[in-house]
């Protein structure tokens, strides 16, 4: 974490129908008090608990299941492990027509119809992503009630590949960009995402519910966003994978946005196969998306032909030692982690990237001039209630006991006064920062000995939920990548008393195949995930069913 931003580059990301119990603002002192309660159950009995894609698709195509049962244990399980039990308050909104949806899918696949691995699936999206018919508030008071009549463009493609929409996720609200001091995973909306680990840690951010709701079995898979590190973080720290693909992949229309230049939506799922199968169903060029559909854009793939258990024989991979040294225990399980990589054939050497830290005020600036227009167009393209940036800061201040108990909106005041995009400082921002992060960068470390990717902790363990001081992060290794919009792949190696640690894969413009493969192979060796026991603390664990 860079000193100038104490909240923002680990906690960065993109930023009722039939909704679940949510906490806000005024509900604080029962949250802090949830947090600490004693859970009679280290997990409840759940008949599909660590189940992946493939064997959920299994069960359905031998008749021993069907989506709307699998749909219906899901919105059991959410109601007795998020909204009561822990109350891990990942989950924000069901979507009413859940089961209607998968009971359509259910007879087309009597009929004989099959869209494909994902056919019957019941997914989690965040809570900044537009899906009908439910609210998308990007964790705001303010957009309680926006309701927009579109899908977005990657809900439209999940559909299509015959996912059940099964409801939304909390999230740092505004993707954890309105304040400096912000609390990952807090939202006036859903209240505090708690860490399925330790009730009182912290699930970082901004896609907190998605990370924690998917370690938690709420879902098979779930969607998250990121603008710098926000898919990455709370995969790491709740012990998922979480893919954050190329900037241009996957489509951003229909997000609540903060940065063009860094945003983008990925998978967060419990194995890389998953995050694989995901990957396939939402990446796609859509015009309405300038970063989406250009020239350079890579020829469709499938990328679950990339899931290689020997992936890693022959492979070359640069360990980013800067990037670790932040805690010993951590840095432990580092090379725990380079000793396995080692034993299934790759080879490994230190390295460093050149540029490292030199972006960081270019990509400060970057982030704050796009924030308001971006967002601004997307309250109008979508329909929203409030429409002018400056209506939201008032809207903030006026709700202040509800929405900022904790933290203020300096980020949102600072984008006000931000360089325009038609200034030389802004693009001299966006040019210096891609190319220190990218070609300087990431690409001028491979490039040096030909290697395949770099790796780095993800991020140290989860932090205690701190409403005084904020988030307490102590380091991270994933920051070029979401600067010079490369992909990065986060996969569980270990833990710290209990607490989910993630290697994070770095690698090159359209690089994702090889880090999947990297990636699977590094989890077949290890396999390293944990399930969640719902401790209240890791002091305490959790009794004994």
């Amino acid at each position: 974490m860079r000193p100038a931003l104490p909240a923002l580059v680990l906690g960065l990301a993109l930023a009722g129908c039939a909704s679940t119990p949510a906490g806000n603002g005024a509900a604080s002192a029962t949250d802090a008090e949830m947090a600490t309660r004693p859970f009679a159950q280290s997990r409840f009995a759940f008949p599909y608990e660590e189940m992946d894609v493939a064997a959920l698709s299994a069960r359905m195509a031998s008749g021993e299941l069907t989506s709307r049962a699998l749909t219906q244990a899901y919105l059991d399980r959410i109601a007795a492990v998020d909204a009561a039990g822990p109350m891990l308050g990942a989950v924000v909104t069901i979507n009413p027509d859940a089961l209607a949806e998968a009971a359509a899918l259910d007879a087309e696949r009597r009929a004989g119809r099959l869209r494909g691995p994902l056919h019957g699936i019941p997914v989690l999206l965040k809570d900044n992503i537009d899906a009908r018919p439910m609210a998308t508030t990007a964790g705001s008071l303010a957009l309680a009630d926006h309701r927009p009549t579109r899908d977005a463009f990657l809900v439209e493609r999940l559909r299509a590949a015959g996912a059940v929409i099964l409801g939304k996720t909390n999230l740092s609200e505004w993707a954890n960009f309105r304040s400096t001091r912000s609390i990952s995973g807090w939202s006036g909306v859903g209240g505090q995402t708690r860490n399925p680990y330790a009730l009182d840690r912290n699930p970082c951010g901004s896609s907190s519910g998605s990370g924690a709701a998917v370690s938690a079995n709420l879902a098979a898979v779930a969607i998250g966003t990121e603008t710098d590190g926000s898919i990455i973080c709370p995969a790491a720290v709740s012990g998922v994978v979480g893919l954050k693909p190329t900037v241009g992949l996957v489509s951003r229309h229909g997000i609540v946005p903060i940065s063009a230049s860094q945003d983008t939506a990925g998978p967060m799922t419990r194995t890389v196969a998953d995050a694989a199968v995901v990957l396939n169903a939402l990446a796609a060029a859509d015009r309405d998306d300038p970063a989406n559909g250009g020239r350079q854009r890579p020829a469709a793939e499938d990328y679950t032909a990339h899931l290689k258990a020997d992936a890693l024989k022959g492979a070359r991979i640069r360990v980013l030692r800067k990037s670790a040294g932040y805690h010993p225990d951590v840095d432990a399980a580092f090379e725990r982690a380079v000793q396995a990589l080692k034993a299934a054939g790759a080879t490994v050497v230190d390295a460093e990237i050149p540029t490292a830290g030199k972006w960081d005020d270019a990509e400060f600036t970057v982030l704050l001039s796009e924030f308001r227009p971006g967002l601004e167009a997307y309250l109008a393209d979508s329909g929203a209630p409030v429409r002018r940036f400056a209506d939201l800061i008032d809207f903030n201040r006026r709700h202040a006991a509800q929405e900022m108990p904790y933290f203020g909106q300096e980020l949102f005041e600072q984008a006000m006064k931000a360089a325009p995009l038609e200034s030389t400082k802004y693009r001299n921002a966006r040019d210096s920062a891609r190319r220190l992060a990218g070609p300087q960068g990431i690409d001028a470390a491979l490039r040096r000995q030909k290697l395949d990717a770099l790796i780095a902790p993800s991020t140290g363990p989860a932090w205690r939920t701190d409403t005084v001081l904020g988030d307490h992060f102590t380091g991270a290794g994933y920051g070029a990548a979401a600067v010079a919009g490369y992909p990065s792949l986060s996969v569980p190696m270990g833990d710290v008393r209990g607490l989910p640690l993630g290697l994070v894969f770095l690698g090159p413009k359209w690089g994702e195949a090889r880090l999947i493969e990297l990636g699977y192979a590094f989890e077949q060796t290890t396999r390293a995930r944990k399930a969640p026991t719902f401790a209240p603390t890791i002091d305490e664990p959790a009794p004994t069913p």
